[in-house]
C-alpha cells in the first residue's frame, strides 16, 4: 500500500478551525494497518442514521466491548481463556482477538448494539445542536434600531 504525504501548511495559515480535519488526514496512515478482521459493513439509514455491521462470528456478548471517546468509536473482541482445547482438521472461523477503530464525525453518537446470528450491529446517529441548523431570517419592513 502507497503512503502519500500532504503539506497541510496552507490550511493551517487560510483556515481557522480546521486543525481537526487536518490530524484526521495526518493519521490515516496510523488507522490504515489494521488488517480485514473482522469484516464489517457501514450503512446509510436514513439522512443522519448510520449503522455499522461487524460479522462477530464465535464471539459471545460477553467476549465483546464497544467504547466512544472523543470521536473515535472502539470495538474490541477478547476470547475468554481458559476454554478447552479443540483439535480442528480445518479452522475457517477465525476466533482471535481483534481491535477495530471508526473515526466519527462532530456530533454522531452511538445509540445502540445489538448481536444477531453472529452479526454485531452498532446503530448511530448524528444529532446537529439547534444553534448549528439552517434558520429562517424574517426580513422586517421599517428602520432598524438607532445606536447612539
Amino acid at each position: 500500500m502507497r503512503t502519500i504525504d500532504f503539506d497541510l501548511s496552507p490550511l493551517y495559515r487560510s483556515a481557522i478551525g480546521f486543525d481537526r480535519i487536518a490530524n484526521m488526514l495526518e493519521n490515516i496512515n496510523h488507522t490504515g494497518n489494521q488488517n480485514g478482521y473482522p469484516p464489517y459493513n457501514i450503512e446509510l439509514i436514513e439522512e443522519n442514521s448510520y449503522r455499522i455491521t461487524m460479522a462477530a462470528a464465535g464471539f459471545d456478548e460477553s467476549e465483546l466491548d464497544i467504547e466512544s471517546r472523543q470521536n473515535v468509536l472502539t470495538v474490541k473482541g477478547k476470547k475468554a481463556e481458559g476454554k478447552t482445547e479443540r483439535k480442528y482438521l480445518y479452522q475457517g472461523i477465525a476466533e482471535r482477538n481483534f481491535e477495530r477503530r471508526f473515526q466519527l464525525a462532530d456530533y454522531v453518537r452511538v445509540t445502540g448494539a445489538a448481536m444477531e446470528n453472529g452479526l454485531l450491529h452498532i446503530d448511530l446517529e448524528r444529532e446537529i445542536p439547534e444553534a448549528m441548523k439552517p434558520r429562517k431570517i424574517n426580513i422586517s419592513s421599517g428602520k432598524l434600531l438607532e445606536t447612539e
